[in-house]
């Protein structure tokens, strides 16, 4: 099916830049604070060069936590309360970080982000739901990461900017001015999606049933884990970028220029697959996707090895805006395949998918960034596996025959 089901007081072109924003915050607060990894390592008394990278990683730990609480909540009381509730605990987590005076204090305002920005991370994709369903609501969900890829893009330009103003404290107090203006938004042009009358209890019993059927339905736990398995290269990304680019490669403070262009890709692909997905259908474009992303990491990793792990930046860089297209074509399309079934579960269904997927993801992400040993190899090696394992788990997911019309 492809039809909107539920009309808002907000145009379709506000809804997708409202949807597109609050998305928008998760990027927000992990790529505009990568410039400023080495010196809040400095600053703080990290030990370990590899350890700044549990800056990005704890805040995406958060949101995995997170997600399996705001999911049922939102089922209950509403989108739109539960949604504001966690922008509120997002901005504690901020002004937490701002005012840290150890490491693991900043940690502990990450966490704390994390499970804030959950709330927007998950009730987003039940609001779309809500409105949208088949190959629509994966229309709706690609132009958004289109809008939403621009923050990406100009996120680390912003965090180099204050940190040639200010100190990478001030970044945070951008983040909380950033929540704050972007709730008001939400709370005056956003309708409730969820009508009273479909509203159930908050009670354990039915999250422990809604996490069973999701586990139980073949087409969302394949996709579920496919998109953690997708996602994960792309963590490691984020958790190494500023290692690779500065360290490595020694880039100093044009790393917002190469992040910016590399964002594009994914913003280029995103907006292709509001077309492709349209014409294709989710699963073939996937399919392709995987293939790619596969192919072009075991070529490039040949020639990383042959290089002995430091080839010259614009062969790295052409190889990062291939698999990064690959990755924009994924991303929609992944997570609109795992919540296809479960339209009538839509809270605690997107709670299970974004929480397993990004667990997935947070522990493959994890294990290639402490991998990282001054050579792109442990990157490069980690996209190509992941891509055949997340091909892998698609091709068991679809050998179960399917009544979707995806």
């Amino acid at each position: 099916m492809n039809k909107s089901k539920q009309p808002s007081s907000a145009s379709f072109g506000e809804f997708v830049a409202l949807m597109a924003t609050l998305m928008s915050l998760v990027a927000l607060s992990i790529d505009a604070m990568l410039p400023a990894l080495g010196e809040i390592g400095r600053d703080l008394g990290v030990q370990r060069d590899n350890d700044v990278q549990l800056v990005v990683s704890l805040i995406f730990l958060g949101i995995a936590a997170g997600q399996l609480v705001y999911g049922p909540i939102s089922d209950s009381v509403g989108r739109k309360p539960t949604l504001l509730a966690g922008l509120a605990l997002f901005m504690v987590g901020c002004l937490l970080s701002l005012f840290a005076r150890s490491f693991s204090m900043m940690l502990a305002g990450r966490l704390l982000q994390g499970l804030g920005i959950a709330g927007p991370r998950i009730v987003t994709v039940a609001l779309i739901r809500d409105r949208y369903e088949g190959r629509l609501m994966a229309r709706v969900m690609s132009f958004a990461m289109a809008v939403f890829i621009i923050v990406p893009i100009l996120a680390p330009a912003m965090g180099q900017g204050i940190l040639l103003l200010a100190n990478w404290r001030t970044i945070f107090g951008a983040f909380l001015a950033i929540a704050a203006a972007t709730a008001v938004w939400f709370w005056l042009r956003q309708p409730e999606t969820l009508p009273v009358e479909r509203r159930v209890p908050f009670t354990l019993g039915r999250i422990f049933r809604g996490f069973r059927e999701v586990l139980a339905t073949r087409t969302a736990l394949g996709y579920t884990i496919a998109a953690g398995f997708v996602f994960a290269p792309f963590v490691a990304y984020l958790s190494m970028a500023q290692q690779m680019f500065q360290g490595q490669y020694g880039v100093g403070k044009l790393f917002p220029l190469y992040f910016a262009l590399l964002a594009i890709a994914i913003g280029a692909a995103s907006l292709s697959n509001t077309r492709l997905v349209m014409r294709y259908g989710m699963k073939k474009l996937a399919h392709w996707a995987l293939v790619m992303t596969g192919l072009i990491s075991a070529g490039f990793f040949v020639v990383a090895y042959l290089a002995g792990g430091h080839p010259p930046l614009w062969v790295f860089l052409a190889y990062l805006l291939a698999v990064f297209f690959c990755e924009g074509i994924l991303f929609g399309n992944m997570n609109a395949l795992a919540m296809e079934p479960l339209g009538h579960i839509a809270g605690i269904g997107a709670a299970v998918v974004g929480s397993l997927s990004t667990a997935i993801s947070i522990a493959g992400g994890s294990l290639i960034g402490q991998a990282y040993n001054g050579t792109i190899l442990p990157f490069v090696a980690g996209y190509g596996i992941l891509g055949l394992a997340a091909l892998a788990v698609m091709h068991w997911t679809e050998s179960e025959p399917k009544t979707s019309g995806s």
